[in-house]
């Protein structure tokens, strides 16, 4: 809870500052389909604690290709399992601009495509012990000054996963999400979004179990323009289980740099 009121105070704080332009971060759990204009690059950690002392770290490196139409970027991440902190596996990934590259436009899509590196630990639960590919297509629409949305549907694939025994099956996922994003200020943002999951395990030998997840997480983020250029996003939220995933709750960090 001191991590929200600190959040609250900051971000009071930052509606008194002018910005430079509207935010287009990655919102916290959706992605927003805007890519990195050339020469501008950046760098977003996250930090998700759950319930019970499981906690999952990312950072995120976004390099504009050449140009603003193609992106890259790589994710490496940590997680805390059952009392084991380890690396989790690692996402390249490359993401098209095929709409939104005028400032008048109204509608931005970005497809993204990521090779899944198995560098996590499947026999601890935080790796899939296997080479994976995801597809994930954001969308996101400037309804006014003031309300913009995002939304988010994916799928992810990995044929020959591994279970913590070692045990080979192919497991798929597919996500959906949306975002509201409420522009207090240009620099100042109100964010409530819901995301639905559905994950595969392998139980055994060519065997899977699925499993649907439901979150609502609303929050909020705001930026620090500085006089060279540089850009500081931090945010934070409070996920909230529902539905399949009722009684689970947690506290999300965001922290992003922009030049």
């Amino acid at each position: 809870m001191r991590t929200i009121h600190l959040a609250l105070i900051f971000g009071a704080l930052a509606l008194a500052v002018n910005g430079q332009g509207p935010i287009e971060d990655n919102s916290f759990l959706i992605e927003e389909a805007y890519n990195q204009e050339k020469g501008v690059v950046q760098y977003i950690s996250t930090f998700y604690r759950q319930r019970g002392g499981n906690w999952g770290y990312s950072f995120t490196n976004e390099l504009p290709v050449k140009k603003q139409q193609h992106q890259f970027s790589y994710t490496l991440n940590v997680a805390r399992s059952d009392g084991s902190t380890r690396f989790g596996d690692t996402y390249l990934n490359y993401r098209y601009q095929a709409a939104g590259l005028g400032e008048e436009d109204k509608v931005a899509v970005a497809p993204r495509f990521s090779l899944i590196l198995p560098t996590g630990s499947y026999r601890r639960g935080t790796g899939n012990g296997a080479v994976g590919m995801q597809f994930n297509l954001p969308v996101s629409v400037t309804h006014s000054k003031k309300v913009v949305t995002h939304w988010n549907a994916g799928t992810t694939f990995v044929p020959r996963a591994r279970n913590s025994s070692g045990e080979r099956a192919g497991i798929k996922g597919f996500n959906l999400g949306q975002s509201t994003v409420f522009l207090a200020k240009t620099n100042f943002n109100l964010l409530f979004e819901t995301v639905w999951n559905y994950d595969e395990v392998v139980t055994g030998r060519d065997r899977k179990e699925g499993g649907y997840g439901l979150l609502l997480n609303p929050g909020l983020r705001w930026a620090w323009n500085l006089e060279n250029g540089f850009q500081v996003v931090p945010g934070v939220s409070v996920p909230l289980g529902v539905g399949p995933s009722r009684g689970e709750r947690g506290i999300f960090l965001y922290l992003s740099f922009e030049r």
